[in-house]
């Protein structure tokens, strides 16, 4: 097993693409924006090209907003029209600063 809870030789899958690749292939991704905070997380693995084409900043708050407006499987639209909303009431202060 490797430091990072992988078995070495280990495969996976991109979630962007579904392509498999060995892990040591793959680059790690952290859903919260803080790989370097490695406590009580679980990683995904992109595909080289993949990898580069996400935002690499830190999303405070996104996975915990994103899981809370998923709750009850909303069709694309109603889940983007809360999304907005809750983005607006959330985060329209600091845009007053």
């Amino acid at each position: 097993m490797t430091r990072h809870g992988r078995q070495a030789g280990e495969d996976v899958t991109c979630p962007a693409c579904g392509q498999t690749l060995p892990r040591s292939e793959a680059r790690e991704y952290d859903k919260f924006g803080d790989r370097w905070d490695r406590r009580n997380k679980t990683f995904e693995y992109f595909c080289r090209s993949c990898h580069d084409d996400l935002c690499l900043q830190r999303r405070d708050e996104l996975e915990e907003l994103l899981c809370e407006l998923r709750g009850d499987h909303a069709d694309r639209q109603t889940f983007l029209r809360r999304y907005s909303r809750a983005v607006q009431q959330r985060y329209e202060r600091l845009g007053d600063q």
